[in-house]
């Protein structure tokens, strides 16, 4: 009894389980209600393990949503994200909310990897429709993962884990991505995960290497300047491919110390060259879309010594399109101190062309799909020429990627193609034998010559 002598409601012993297995906010049950519901079907069909399926979506980029609108709009748009996974999951199926903006399905009659696909690409659909937030709308996407019971799972923590699994590749393949748990797909993210540990290990220990490749004047074979290209031999994993681990770098985003680590390797090794010789350097589409990036390369060749103007920083069309201001105000800082700007692989991208309107470039790099066929294909000789005339038009140096023939070689002297590399120029070598190249290819260069 209260001092005015009421009593206080009393809540029942229902009313407080209800409230132990709901999301207070969207009104949905919470993973204590999965797990109840998973374990329940679990059991009905454990004579006869007739598979169903456990999933988890999750909305891409609603952190930065709620951190520029409120938690009050991120709070409208959870709501109308649970009002609408009610309105399209399947009879008998179960939606909850879990924490933040994931949301976990139970579907009964999903027995496989294909029902799974279309149903998650059926609520992809509806999830990405505008949210009305009042005096505004937002979209947003959403990725998802899959696991099928019993393949992926008998109980209910383990069917979870391996739906987040399926979740985290779809993360990591971009947005708006569906995955089904398998155990390659396991398998594969273990693996990627060792790469990963094993790469911060190397990056700290300062084992990842920089091997250069000569870039020439094609009219007397003199070289011009080196491309500068990453390396990895692990004591464990062995030798590596770049073509893994930068894009795991970039991914898992440690992409800016380990484009660091192979600058500052790079630009010491250009000082013991020749000072008429540059270097050339690849970035990656993360440092076109980090403001951060130009002032990071120019303290990088400020603590080494290295002339600005001796740096050509290569980057594709893909990467500029990616954050296309951002890419735009990193390439004008650059060049106002001095760097040269070249857009590799082209010919490949979607508008190219496009991309040479919209940007200032210094060179072009002309990708070696059309250079190892231009003996062969009338289409890619004339690609070529064509390129090169646009390029003179346009007051664009131009470099041909990948020449391994002489014949090749000789095919573009004859079209007026100032540069090339290849391997018939010479193969990507370590900053020792790099030296020794020059010794016997540049005809100024001083075996004794130290560093500038």
């Amino acid at each position: 009894m209260t001092s005015a002598g009421r009593s206080l409601p009393q809540v029942s012993q229902n009313e407080l389980q209800a409230m132990a297995y709901r999301d207070p906010l969207t009104g949905l049950g919470n993973r204590y209600r999965l797990r109840d519901k998973v374990r329940l079907i679990a059991a009905e069909r454990a004579d006869d393990p007739a598979p169903f399926t456990v999933g988890i979506v999750n909305l891409d980029g609603f952190k930065p949503i709620n951190d520029l609108f409120g938690s009050q709009a991120g709070d409208d748009i959870l709501c109308q994200v649970a009002h609408r996974l009610k309105a399209c999951i399947p009879d008998g199926a179960t939606v909850t909310r879990h924490d933040g903006d994931e949301f976990a399905f139970l579907l009964p009659l999903v027995f496989e990897k294909t029902s799974a696909e279309r149903l998650g690409q059926m609520i992809k659909e509806v999830l990405s429709a505008p949210y009305d937030l009042g005096d505004r709308n937002v979209r947003l996407s959403a990725s998802f993962g899959f696991a099928v019971y019993p393949f992926a799972g008998e109980e209910f923590e383990e069917l979870m884990k391996s739906a987040e699994t399926a979740l985290y590749r779809s993360k990591r393949r971009g947005r708006g991505q569906i995955t089904v748990y398998s155990r390659e797909i396991a398998q594969e993210m273990k693996r990627s995960t060792q790469l990963e540990q094993a790469l911060r290990n190397a990056i700290i220990a300062d084992s990842v290497e920089v091997h250069f490749q000569p870039i020439v004047r094609i009219r007397d074979a003199s070289v011009v300047g080196f491309e500068a290209l990453a390396r990895w031999n692990d004591p464990d994993l062995g030798f590596v491919s770049p073509a893994v681990f930068v894009p795991l770098a970039e991914e898992r985003g440690f992409i800016d110390a380990l484009s660091d680590t192979l600058l500052r390797k790079a630009a010491e090794a250009a000082l013991s060259w020749p000072r008429e010789l540059f270097l050339s350097f690849n970035l990656s589409s993360a440092q076109l879309m980090d403001p951060g990036t130009a002032g990071t390369i120019l303290a990088t060749l400020g603590r080494v010594g290295l002339d600005p103007a001796r740096l050509e920083l290569e980057i594709t069309e893909t990467a500029v399109m990616t954050s296309a201001d951002t890419a735009e105000r990193i390439i004008a800082e650059l060049r106002q101190s001095g760097v040269r700007i070249s857009l590799d692989d082209f010919g490949t991208g979607q508008s190219s062309l496009g991309r040479l309107r919209d940007f200032t470039f210094d060179k072009v790099k002309i990708d070696r799909a059309f250079i190892s066929r231009i003996t062969t294909d009338r289409a890619s000789e004339h690609i070529v020429k064509a390129i090169i005339a646009m390029c003179d038009g346009l007051d664009l140096q131009v470099v041909a990627e990948g020449i391994e023939e002489w014949a090749d070689a000789e095919k573009l002297k004859t079209l007026g193609c100032a540069m090339g590399q290849g391997y018939y120029y010479g193969r990507p070598v370590d900053a020792a034998a790099t030296l020794r190249y020059l010794q016997t290819h540049h005809r100024d260069f001083l075996p004794t010559q130290e560093t500038a």
